[in-house]
């Protein structure tokens, strides 16, 4: 079960999320749609690392807050015994370049949250 700060920035994520979802069809409004996303992938993030038991200093610097991230998901792959790649950019990169950071956090967030 998620703690109740988690399901709180999920909430808000998903506001951010459905609003820019929302918007992107029916408008010329880009920068203020890339904005949400952004906001709700600040959010996913700090509901994951909330979620993890991990703490964050107030900030809304996504690289120190995706650092949070990997470093936890490292941990989390060393203790399946998966082999891991030993420097936090690789596994930086992996994660932006997969199916996408607002899935990899959001989908298994979201599961918890029931």
């Amino acid at each position: 079960m998620l703690p109740e700060i988690a399901k709180e920035w999920i909430d808000k994520a998903e506001e951010d999320y459905g609003f820019a979802c929302a918007g992107i069809e029916c408008t010329n409004y880009f920068p203020q749609i890339c904005f949400h996303f952004q906001q709700a992938e600040e959010k996913y993030l700090k509901a994951f690392i909330v979620a993890n038991g991990l703490e964050f200093r107030a900030v809304h610097n996504l690289l120190e807050l995706l650092e949070i991230f990997a470093n936890r998901t490292i941990q989390a792959l060393k203790g399946s015994g998966r082999p891991v790649a030993s420097s936090t950019p690789f596994i930086l990169i992996l994660a932006i370049l997969s199916t996408g950071l607002l899935t990899m956090i959001k989908i298994p967030l979201l599961r918890q949250r029931k």
